[in-house]
C-alpha cells in the first residue's frame, strides 16, 4: 500500500479528498494546522474526521500565522458577512490568508519525504474557491515543480505528485461525492466565525458557498448554524 499525506482542515473539501485517497488504496497520513485562525474549532472536525477513517497517523502542526496577520482569519479585520454570490466571486477576498497554501504545502512535502511517500493530496477547488489564488491549477502545478527540484528526494528520482482530485467540481458536486463515499458530513466544519459553542454563523463566505452546495445537490446540511 502506498502512503500519501493528506492535507485536512475539517472541511467538507478535504474530509472527501481523505475518503477519496483512501478509497484509492493509499494509507493517509492526516496533516492538519493551528495556525492561529479565528476558526480555530476547526481542529475538533479534523480530529473527527481522521478518527472516522482511521488514518495512519493524524498530526497537527501548530504554527501562528497571526505574527502577520493580513487576514480576516488570522487579524484584526472584520469579517465579511452577508455578501451576495457576486461579492463573493469578485476579487480576492480578506479571508485570504497570505501564503497559507504554500506554507501548508511545504509542511506537507516535509513530511511526506520523511515517510518516504510520493503523493500529497489537497482538497482545493478552483470553481467555488472563493478566489483564493493559491487554490488555482497554476499555483498546483508550480509547488509541483518546487517538490522536485528542491528535495532530496527529487533529486535523488523519487518524483512527488499532489493529487487535487476536486479541483474542477463545485461545491454540490463535491457534496454528491462525499456522500457517495460515505463521508459523514455531520463531522465536518466550514464556518470562519463560529459562535462559542460551535455553531456556524450561516453568514460568513463560507457558510453561503457550504449552504449553495448543499442547496444545489438537492441535500440537506447536517450541521447546526446559529441563523
Amino acid at each position: 500500500m502506498k502512503s500519501a499525506v493528506v492535507l485536512l482542515s475539517g472541511g467538507i473539501d478535504s474530509t472527501t479528498t481523505l475518503a477519496i485517497a483512501i478509497t484509492g488504496g493509499y494509507e493517509a497520513y492526516a496533516l492538519s494546522f493551528d495556525y492561529g485562525q479565528r476558526h480555530q474549532i476547526e481542529t475538533q472536525a479534523a480530529r473527527r474526521a481522521a478518527d472516522s477513517f482511521g488514518v495512519r497517523k493524524h498530526r497537527i502542526a501548530k504554527i501562528d500565522l497571526r505574527v502577520f496577520g493580513g487576514s480576516a482569519l488570522t487579524g484584526d479585520i472584520d469579517m465579511p458577512k452577508q455578501r451576495s454570490e457576486t461579492e463573493i466571486a469578485d476579487g480576492i477576498p480578506v479571508t485570504y490568508v497570505p501564503a497559507r497554501n504554500t506554507i501548508f504545502l511545504a509542511y506537507a512535502l516535509g513530511w511526506a519525504e520523511v515517510i518516504q511517500a510520493a503523493d500529497i493530496f489537497l482538497g482545493v477547488n478552483a470553481i467555488d474557491y472563493s478566489g483564493y489564488p493559491d487554490c488555482r491549477p497554476e499555483f498546483i502545478e508550480a509547488f509541483q515543480t518546487v517538490a522536485n527540484v528542491g528535495t532530496k528526494a527529487g533529486v535523488e528520482g523519487r518524483r512527488f505528485q499532489i493529487h487535487t482530485p476536486l479541483i474542477k467540481f463545485s461545491k454540490a458536486e463535491i457534496i454528491r461525492k462525499a456522500v457517495k463515499l460515505g463521508v459523514d458530513l455531520s463531522l465536518t466544519h466550514s464556518c470562519y466565525d463560529p459562535s462559542p459553542d460551535g455553531l456556524a454563523c450561516g453568514e460568513c463566505d463560507s457558510c453561503l458557498l457550504r449552504l449553495k452546495g448543499f442547496r444545489e445537490a438537492g441535500i440537506q446540511d447536517p450541521i447546526r448554524y446559529a441563523k
